[in-house]
């Protein structure tokens, strides 16, 4: 398998994710201003959407939507643990988790990226993230991991999108319960692992 991913984007999450299962991959950077792969070769043609991550499979089929990648990863590996089967209730609640994340906060914070946003619309993002954040927080007051104990593949992209908001001057520390939660993620091996292989901290 190949994973192509930049540095601290949200591809980190399926990173995790292929390590915490234990597969075999490896890793190409992409440029992501410039759309190009660290040989100058045109990563239009490897995602045509221009995004990361995408996970080429080693029949050559490409897969992206990080959502929709790690919960092929945690299906290929069943004894990891990473997503509950098929056909029970958890299983719909882990889907839940991941279209909220994917909607709710990913969407607001990848606005931030741009340098040229004006402030007001800056600060309503800001607003709109903490209130998703508020509500995450809620969750995680009473339970280790978003499904309750067991760490999971919606875990790994919460972690890679909370990551983000040193960035943008979002004080986790008014919601002690995601400060906790990140360190918990920040302390599993595999995570420190994906996170030395990309270059970065937390």
């Amino acid at each position: 398998m190949l994973l192509y991913y930049s540095p601290g984007s949200c591809a980190l999450s399926p990173h995790i994710v292929l390590l915490e299962a234990g597969y075999r991959f490896e890793l190409k950077r992409v440029d992501l201003h410039r759309k190009l792969l660290e040989d100058g070769s045109d990563y239009w043609k490897v995602n045509p959407k221009g995004s990361v991550p995408t996970l080429e499979l080693d029949d050559g089929r490409r897969m992206s939507e990080g959502p929709a990648i790690v919960q092929y990863l945690a299906d290929g590996k069943p004894d990891s643990g990473l997503a509950p089967p098929n056909g029970v209730f958890e299983r719909y609640r882990l889907q839940e988790w991941l279209n909220f994340i994917s909607a709710e906060l990913h969407k607001s914070y990848s606005p931030l990226f741009n340098k040229d946003l004006p402030s007001d619309q800056r600060a309503a993002l800001v607003e709109r993230i903490g209130k998703s954040l508020s509500f995450t927080a809620a969750q995680l007051e009473s339970k280790s991991f978003l499904l309750g104990d067991h760490f999971t593949v919606a875990d790994a992209y919460l972690f890679a999108v909370l990551r983000w908001s040193r960035g943008f001057q979002i004080d986790l520390y008014r919601w002690p319960a995601l400060v906790d939660f990140l360190a918990r993620v920040a302390a599993r091996p595999k995570v420190r692992e994906a996170m030395a292989q990309e270059g970065i901290g937390l």
